[in-house]
């Protein structure tokens, strides 16, 4: 079904329940830096623009955006990761400190670097993109460190988000013990997907796939409608999780439940500027309405507007409760 009526008062008391809720976030720690500039000539080496830099910003990408998104809306918010041992490490806990996320679980890792994503935009247009990273296996002490602190923060913890971008912290056998601690306390798992750790999610509360993520794990492109319910039916039978959210962009989003359910939320988004971040957004709100009681479609639904919130900033960009329940309000029937 399609749906935009929602309990306003309901979902006002949902937002009301966020503050104080202790959420960890397990995933792939970046930080996004973006060179703004202006191209008036092509270089004389090679025929590429030459784009005269003017300003340098930086955001949170990854896990750090999620967490970030999580004390704007006043929740507590438990940092797992890993960071180089360098000044973009530094400069990446430095901001997430700022923000009053707890950081006490993020490892420093000399061995590898931080991971740094760099866009260079001229005249509003992205000219090229560079990534500095490293994706191999942690040494074992580091993994160690980790695990351990995962398994602290988990104790302590009203729900629990993995947010894998596949860039090494998100393993098999972390996963294992993660969910195996989750369960044991009772607490919401919601999980931000990459392929190919989809199979070891199983059994968790809800996933957050796109479209082209979800159609990738089940082997076929989502083009209407017809291939969407395979797609979304499939993967929740595959994994057996309670729920799936597949986001599609200005298609919305589409909700499956376990017991048959499906719930269809049209875009809330009326002006779009940069989508980067958006998936983080989702699973945060998400994690974060479980956790303060909500059921998965009214989550889902406070999720949508609150992703309606961020597109329209250029970069990573965090949500309130004043520009949500605004949102709530305005599109009230």
């Amino acid at each position: 079904m399609t749906s935009n009526t929602f309990d306003l008062g309901q979902l006002r008391e949902t937002v009301a329940h966020f503050s104080g809720r202790r959420i960890v976030v397990w995933g792939d720690l970046m930080l996004d830096r973006y060179l703004w500039g202006r191209v008036d000539r092509i270089s004389p080496e090679a025929p590429v623009p030459v784009v005269e830099v003017e300003r340098e910003t930086f955001s949170l990408g990854g896990a750090g955006n999620v967490a970030a998104n999580l004390r704007a809306l006043g929740a507590e918010a438990a940092l797992v990761g890993v960071v180089g041992v360098d000044s973009d490490g530094a400069q990446l806990l430095s901001a997430l400190e700022e923000r009053g996320v707890d950081v006490g679980g993020v490892i420093r890792d000399p061995a590898r670097p931080t991971t740094v994503k760099t866009r260079v935009i001229a005249h509003s247009q992205q000219v090229v993109r560079t990534d500095r990273e490293a994706r191999g296996p942690f040494a074992g002490d580091v993994e160690a460190a980790l695990q351990s602190a995962l398994a602290d923060a988990i104790a302590r913890a009203d729900g629990l988000i993995v947010s894998d971008y596949g860039k090494g912290v998100i393993g098999a056998a972390g996963i294992q013990a993660a969910l195996a601690a989750a369960f044991q306390r009772g607490i919401h798992i919601s999980v931000d997907p990459k392929e190919s750790h989809i199979d070891d999610y199983r059994e968790v509360s809800i996933l957050t796939p796109n479209q082209h993520e979800a159609g990738a794990v089940m082997g076929r492109r989502v083009i209407d409608e017809a291939s969407l319910m395979e797609v979304g039916w499939g993967l929740l039978q595959r994994v057996g999780s309670k729920a799936v959210l597949i986001t599609r962009g200005p298609g919305g989003m589409s909700l499956f439940e376990r017991g048959g359910r499906h719930t269809h939320l049209p875009t809330v988004a009326r002006e779009v500027f940069d989508v980067t971040g958006a998936g983080d957004t989702v699973v945060g709100v998400v994690a974060l309405a479980l956790a303060a009681g909500a059921d998965f479609a009214s989550a889902c639904h406070l999720a949508n507007h609150a992703a309606g919130v961020v597109i329209r900033e250029v970069g990573t960009a965090c949500c309130s409760p004043v520009e949500l329940l605004e949102s709530l309000q305005e599109a009230r029937p």
